[in-house]
């Protein structure tokens, strides 16, 4: 009986810090590309840190897990792509804490890097490192518009005698990858009512995501009370980024930065409260 609540409990705790992961992969399809004279909101460096609180039962509010995104340019490596925007650069990291690793002694990491055009918002390549206990994978996606292909490869580190698995998705249209799509959504102007499907890349893979903006209302957060947005898009069901039923519901700031604050998920292993803690970045401070 032990060893079944353990596979459950890692299951589980995989399946939280992949959600949180997710989370924020909700961006519009757009309409027009942004210009190459834009200010984004999380230029020129931005670090957003989250924690994750797990509830079901007689639990309440365990703390699981940390999320970190961070927002910077890559760096020219000749004088002639020193002329041109450098790249954007983001990075989405998950990481188990708190009652995970002392009580179950599970130990997950995840962490995403993604590599965007700046004038278009168009994802270049994405790589992935994914650590689950003993179990490590790396991978590594490449978006070549000329060919019309995602090239998805991944990889064990640990045995490399082991052959690469290797998938091959079309590429059509824009499709942004979880952590791009995290920072191309808080490029769009949202208000309540709208709604629009979306495309994100993951494993090779395309999908297609609804998402829907609710509600405004007043919140308190790390920032102080601020006005939000809600946003509900549908990651889970046939066909969509996870299996099973669930619900995602997260929170911006209705101002400029559009800073995600909060987001709660809802399925049958329980409840996930995501919330802001901490914000590091020149546009902070600045009027919102």
């Amino acid at each position: 009986m032990k060893f079944i609540v353990k596979d459950r409990r890692l299951r589980f705790a995989a399946l939280t810090l992949l959600l949180c992961a997710l989370l924020f992969a909700t961006a519009p399809a757009r309409d027009d590309k942004p210009k190459d004279t834009a200010r984004f909101p999380f230029e020129p460096y931005e670090e957003l840190i989250y924690e994750g609180d797990f509830s079901r039962a007689i639990l309440r509010n365990v703390n699981i897990a940390e999320l970190r995104f961070k927002a910077d340019h890559t760096q020219a490596s000749t004088s002639a792509a020193s002329n041109a925007a450098s790249p954007l650069h983001f990075t989405l990291e998950a990481e188990s804490k708190g009652i995970v690793r002392k009580l179950f002694g599970l130990n997950f990491h995840q962490r995403i890097e993604s590599t965007v055009e700046s004038a278009s918002f168009s994802v270049l390549q994405t790589t992935k490192l994914d650590e689950q206990g003993k179990r490590k994978r790396t991978s590594e996606a490449i978006f070549d518009r000329t060919a019309g292909k995602i090239i998805w490869t991944e990889r064990d580190p640990t045995d490399p005698t082991r052959t690469p698995r290797v998938v091959t998705s079309l590429l059509s249209g824009d499709v942004q990858d979880l952590a791009s799509a995290f920072y191309y959504l808080r490029t769009q102007p949202l208000a309540v009512g709208k709604s629009f499907e979306i495309l994100v890349s993951d494993s090779g893979q395309v999908y297609h995501i609804p998402v829907a903006i609710t509600e405004r209302k007043k919140m308190k957060t790390v920032l102080g009370e601020v006005q939000t947005l809600k946003v509900e898009p549908e990651v889970f069901g046939e066909g969509r980024l996870m299996r099973g039923k669930g619900k995602l519901t997260l929170w911006l700031t209705d101002d400029a930065l559009h800073i995600p604050v909060r987001a709660h998920i809802n399925n049958e292993m329980g409840t996930l409260d995501v919330k802001l803690k901490s914000v590091t970045g020149s546009n902070v401070n600045e009027p919102r």
